[in-house]
């Protein structure tokens, strides 16, 4: 199993370097040098009938406001704690185990056209329940609702932009070799929206289908999901007779290169059980796997 307390020759501030793996997978990233090279593209859909009876339950126990990303995210972190390798990047044509689990949203300051929106990055450990990680998110997005206050993202943006436009440009240019070596600073990556486990953005809160949304090249993020907003479908059901049932869907886009088809396959199926079965969300894992050396 991987060495993930101790750094080596290799490893970078954020991944553990992965020597292990069978070439087909670390000839991958010289294939295909970028993201936009490697993305692949899939829908699905869940029935949120149980998951709605279940966050009406959590309400009456005194969380008010948790909502349906709150779980989706918890799914999320409690698939990669069973299948570690969705939580790979690729860095400099190298794949990486990632240290922790790392979520990025993107946000409005207020839901008015007028403002402004920023990035908030919330890590979470993959042995957290749906409480944890509620909590979490909760408290990053108070701290950007609170008036005045920036995230980390934003006071790296307001510091670039204060420079000439070519030293701008030239400046990302050697933050992305900086990046490939593995040498851009911890402060930078912390704050970076583009480092991280999954971008995932509920697009259901204003009322928006799901999207296909890119990947970035810049940085190591290798997945992004857009949830839509709740539908409704009248369906025959096993006795033959109609039902009324609703489903969100939900778009992703993931970069193939960080495992193959087979192992997305695996984790992904889980993913939607667990959604299926949300109160599996309010204890630990009884074990977190470990990626491979």
């Amino acid at each position: 199993m991987g060495n993930s307390g101790k750094r080596r020759f290799g490893d970078r501030r954020d991944g553990r370097r992965l020597r292990t793996l069978d070439p087909y997978n670390t000839m991958a990233p010289y294939i295909m040098k970028v993201k936009s090279d490697a993305s692949n593209y899939f829908s699905e859909s869940i029935n949120i009938s149980g998951i709605e009876s279940y966050l009406r339950t959590k309400r009456q126990q005194g969380y008010p406001g948790i909502g349906m990303l709150h779980v989706f995210v918890a799914a999320y972190v409690r698939m990669i704690s069973q299948y570690p390798g969705v939580n790979r990047f690729i860095s400099g044509q190298r794949i990486f185990a990632r240290k922790n689990v790392e979520f990025i949203m993107t946000i409005k300051k207020e839901m008015k056209t007028t403002a402004g929106e920023t990035s908030i990055k919330v890590a979470f450990d993959a042995s957290e329940t749906v409480i944890d990680i509620f909590a979490k998110i909760s408290a990053e997005i108070d701290k950007v609702k609170r008036k005045g206050e920036d995230t980390n993202t934003d006071d790296a943006a307001k510091a670039f932009m204060k420079l000439p436009r070519l030293i701008v440009k030239f400046a990302v240019f050697s933050l992305a070799k900086l990046d490939y070596f593995g040498l851009m600073p911890q402060s930078l990556i912390k704050a970076s929206p583009f480092h991280g486990t999954i971008v995932i953005t509920d697009l259901g809160s204003i009322g928006m289908p799901a999207i296909y949304h890119h990947l970035y090249n810049f940085g190591n993020i290798p997945v992004f999901i857009a949830l839509g907003m709740k539908r409704k479908a009248y369906e025959l059901g096993p006795d033959g007779k109609v039902e009324h049932r609703k489903y969100v869907d939900y778009k992703c886009v993931i970069d193939e290169r960080i495992c193959d088809g087979f192992y997305f396959s695996q984790a992904f199926k889980l993913f939607k059980s667990v959604l299926r079965q949300p109160e599996l969300l309010d204890t630990p894992p009884a074990k977190v796997v470990e990626d491979v050396d």
